[in-house]
């Protein structure tokens, strides 16, 4: 390993754990569903506690930009 940016990544906001994983599901998400009409997202534990401190709702609306979210 060259270095440690190979094991870890970098998102948006203060906390990329609130960041990538939301985003990864939501990539997931829309991979296996791609012509549902909507789509609702709803966070539990941490990610809804501090969501928006941490930019998660940046993040997901970014994830369904053109879609119906």
């Amino acid at each position: 390993m060259q270095s440690i940016r190979h094991i870890y990544k970098i998102g948006h906001g203060p906390s990329s754990s609130h960041t990538m994983a939301p985003r990864s599901a939501s990539s997931i998400f829309l991979r296996r569903y791609p012509g549902a009409g909507r789509y609702r997202v709803t966070l539990h534990g941490s990610l809804a506690a501090t969501g928006l401190g941490h930019l998660t709702d940046v993040t997901l609306r970014e994830a369904f930009d053109g879609e119906n979210p």
